[in-house]
């Protein structure tokens, strides 16, 4: 095994821990697959995905390290972040605790067939795309997890903008991959995860879950 595919494989498996580490993007799949069905979960992830593909760019190009370096403006993209899970949040404890809010949203209309979605594949992936590009703390993690594994240059030693932008690729590719993987468990199990008192529970702890992921990033230093 040469070094470059020992480092490949070495960052695939870092990202790979990272990756199945619940957190905001998890959280957010399985409330839109609940709210909006299998086209609602894979439309996050891919919104997601094209979030941290717009980060590992920013990365590649150096403007994720001026993100950091502006204090104002990074606190700015990170309450702005936080206040958006917050608001996700409350959504779904209101869908959750609203008179009737489960029989409306798991009803089963005639003939047996699922009730419909209530979040659009479009909705689900604006809400993916902006959760993550809201989140500073990815702009961290990427300039200081890439440039660890990207080969530099030869010239001045510098690191290659396509060596980092093919690493934060595929950690969004993987991402991709995850998260669909996600939705689809979910939607598979969507007759009995639908149910009134189940998907009550359901939208209250994933409400629960996106407010406090969003009182900790806005609670915590870079």
């Amino acid at each position: 095994m040469d070094y470059l595919t020992g480092t490949l494989l070495a960052f695939i498996g870092i990202s790979a821990l990272v990756i199945m580490t619940p957190g905001p993007d998890t959280a957010m799949t399985i409330r839109n697959t609940l709210m909006g069905g299998r086209a609602g979960g894979i439309a996050t992830a891919l919104g997601v995905s094209t979030g941290l593909t717009i980060w590992a760019l920013a990365t590649s190009a150096g403007l994720a390290a001026l993100l950091i370096a502006s204090e104002p403006l990074f606190l700015a993209v990170k309450y702005a972040g936080a206040v958006y899970l917050i608001w996700l949040g409350l959504q779904s404890l209101r869908a959750a605790w609203r008179p009737g809010g489960a029989s409306i949203l798991t009803a089963t209309p005639a003939r047996g067939r699922p009730a419909l979605p209530t979040l659009s594949p479009r909705a689900a992936f604006r809400q993916g795309v902006i959760s993550d590009l809201g989140n500073a703390k990815i702009a961290v993690f990427f300039t200081s997890l890439l440039p660890q594994f990207a080969p530099h240059g030869l010239s001045g030693g510098s690191t290659d903008f396509a060596a980092l932008a093919g690493l934060g690729l595929l950690f969004s590719a993987m991402t991709l991959l995850w998260l669909s993987g996600y939705a689809l468990a979910v939607a598979r199990l969507s007759h009995v995860l639908r149910r009134p008192r189940i998907r009550r529970t359901l939208d209250s702890i994933t409400g629960i879950t996106l407010i406090a992921l969003g009182i900790r990033i806005a609670a915590e230093e870079r």
